[in-house]
């Protein structure tokens, strides 16, 4: 009996120790993990302190501990082991409590919605998480900025911490789906490309290269040819100058080994230039200021090598740091900035800039230049102030076609940000560059400020950024692309929005280069909502690194096609429903170009309806991507579009 009882006793402690065991739980607080997986809008990834260093504060209480961030911001958790529960105090952060900031917060379990709160405002109340997390493998904690954009949202998941009753969660980097390409490979057969029509002024350097697929060699000829002008048969390379204003309508045919086909094509000698929106290539958002001579002419060789050149791509763009920087004492860029001439004067990298333009012109390409209105350039390099007119000479006269106008030093010129005071230095600069005797496309670069695409025209700009920088993360993608909702009114031939350059391919703004942070989707929705918004399709990669993904995502002639429609009309969204989008925009053939883009986290089906496109009668879907048909319209249209990702269709009179 007294057996029996010792045995009872430990069988009761065992169960006691055990039962004990299993209440016992660990708490792990967010920023304890690795936060620099995480991905943040604006400012700094705080541990333990907001996005600007500070301490976290909401509502007048502090937080030791927390996550601060800046919408939009991801950060995903692997959750290994047994977890119970999420919990964290969210809100604005106090620094901005007299702004504009607003902020959601969500939570997401293995890409389930979880929670999610209502919109947190600068200066509002805070709201409490707590959720059960049972089950879930991968967590993922997401703010998103609300209709009033990302200016002030600096978010706070203060006293953020997960329970754990086996294991230890950890931080890991954005899951992405593998690379998978849709554009069918071009055929043998020769198919010309490009815009179908093309903008010049009377007495002006002409060169256009007449983009075409198939089989090389090629055979070149066009009917109708202005005269002034004439083509190479062999390279398809038209040059001279017109004599005389008109609109010139051409046939362009092209033949080789197994076909010939013809385009006509539209020259029209006027007032205008960039009648559609340029295509071509930026240094920028890959070698920054590590640019030369040597990298620019490796990227015309691999614009025309890679094929690029065959679908209309044209332009090889240096961006900043070619000139001297004054206050330099590297021999390599400094120096005096002007010569005896007060002619603007190139670093070292870049000893003869006009063999440069000169052998970008010899491929049938155009050459492209940078500078700005103040004394100095973003990165601290010779700029224009006060030699607008010779300096626009001299762009002339190296051969260029193409100017990036950066705001940057001007800063600290102008006397506020008025209209007269944004608009002044353009407008010294157009009247210089009228003046020059060359066709230069003119792209204004200030960053929407004074909402420029009301304005951008007038001061004679070709084009112009509504953004500040893109980068290559699906939060500043989307921010910019979606964003330029309601500006199409401000868009058309000679005018474009410029939502900033393409961030496909290998990026890097340095010597050091990367794949692109976004997800192939992001990609297909990055090119498909540019090409939509007549946006300047401007390369920022390393084009002598193009991968198969990446030249399949640039060489879609349908998509490109869409951009480059002689209508210019801009899309416009035409619904918008949690994160579910649709915009349109008509084509000069009288079809539509639809984008359903799917900015959630999940696949989710969108619905087409007809009655939102406003037309009668019996119309086709196309498949731009895969170039191909997929249906009658009917009533609607349904797909199942993944997250970040889109459906890009052509909706045609059958």
């Amino acid at each position: 009996m007294k057996n029996i009882s010792k045995a009872l006793i430990v069988c009761i402690f065992l169960f006691s120790a055990l039962t004990l065991t299993a209440q016992i739980t660990d708490t792990v607080w967010i920023s304890s993990l690795d936060l620099s997986l995480a991905t943040t809008g604006w400012g700094e990834k705080g541990i333990n302190r907001s996005c600007m260093g500070n301490p976290i504060r909401l509502n007048g209480k502090e937080y030791k501990r927390g996550f601060g961030t800046h919408a939009p911001s991801l950060l995903y958790i692997k959750l290994d082991g047994y977890v119970q529960r999420f919990h964290a105090t969210v809100g604005v952060d106090d620094e901005e409590k007299n702004s504009t900031g607003s902020v959601t917060f969500s939570i997401y379990g293995d890409g389930e919605l979880l929670c999610k709160t209502s919109t947190l405002v600068s200066g509002g109340v805070s709201e409490e998480i707590n959720t059960n997390i049972v089950g879930i493998d991968t967590l993922l904690l997401a703010v998103d900025g609300t209709a009033d954009g990302i200016n002030y949202d600096h978010a706070d998941w203060a006293n953020a911490y997960i329970l754990v009753k086996k294991g230890r969660p950890f931080s890991i980097s954005r899951p992405m789906e593998p690379a998978y390409i849709l554009t069918p490979r071009a055929p043998a057969t020769p198919r010309i490309n490009g815009p179908k029509i093309y903008g010049t002024r009377p007495g002006h350097d002409f060169i256009y290269r007449i983009p075409a697929t198939g089989n090389k060699p090629m055979k070149f000829s066009v009917k109708g040819l202005p005269k002034g002008l004439t083509v190479n048969k062999t390279t398809g390379i038209i040059t001279g100058k017109t004599a005389e204003s008109g609109r010139f309508e051409t046939i362009i045919t092209v033949k080789n080994d197994v076909g010939e086909t013809s385009r006509k094509f539209t020259i029209v000698a006027g007032k205008q230039i960039a009648l559609t929106p340029p295509l071509g290539w930026n240094s920028w958002n890959c070698f920054a200021c590590a640019i030369d001579q040597e990298k620019v002419m490796a990227a015309a060789d691999a614009m025309e090598k890679s094929g690029l050149a065959d679908y209309g791509w044209s332009y090889i763009n240096i961006d900043d740091c070619w000139m001297i920087q004054s206050e330099s004492d590297d021999p390599v860029v400094g120096g005096a900035p002007r010569d005896e001439n007060s002619n603007m004067r190139t670093n070292k990298k870049f000893p003869d800039i006009k063999a440069l333009t000169d052998y970008i012109h010899s491929k049938g390409l155009k050459a492209g230049i940078y500078s700005g209105p103040g004394p100095r350039t973003c990165a601290g390099y010779t700029a224009c102030y006060q030699h607008e007119d010779a300096d626009a000479l001299q762009f002339a006269k190296w051969g260029f076609d193409y100017l990036k106008y950066d705001w940057c030093d001007y800063e600290r010129i102008a006397k506020d940000h008025s209209l007269p005071e944004l608009k002044k230095p353009y407008i010294v600069m157009r009247d210089a560059l009228e003046k020059c005797g060359r066709d230069i496309v003119y792209s204004l670069c200030q960053y929407g400020m004074g909402d420029v695409w009301r304005w951008g025209a007038e001061v004679g700009g070709n084009c112009w950024r509504t953004t500040g920088d893109i980068t290559d993360n699906w939060n500043s993608v989307e921010a910019i692309g979606f964003g330029q909702a309601g500006l199409e009114y401000y868009s058309g031939p000679g005018h474009w929005n410029d939502p900033d350059m393409l961030v496909v391919g290998k990026v890097g703004w340095g010597p050091d280069l990367h794949p692109t942070n976004l997800s192939p989707n992001e990609q297909y929705t990055h090119i498909s909502l540019w090409a939509l918004l007549n946006s300047p399709l401007l390369i920022g990669c390393d084009m002598t690194q193009l991968d198969d993904f990446t030249f399949s995502l640039l060489t879609n002639s349908e998509v490109l096609d869409i951009n480059q429609d002689p209508l210019g009309m801009q899309a416009a969204r035409i619904s918008k429903e949690e994160g579910l989008e649709i915009w349109a925009r008509n084509l000069e053939d009288g079809s539509k170009a639809v984008g359903l883009f799917n900015r959630g986290m999940r696949q989710e089906q969108i619905v087409l309806k007809r009655s939102i496109l406003d037309i009668p009668g019996d119309y086709i879907v196309r498949d731009v991507w895969k170039q191909e048909d997929i249906g009658s319209l009917g009533d609607s249209y349904a797909a199942v579009v993944p997250a970040h990702g889109v459906k890009l269709l052509r909706i045609y009179k059958q």
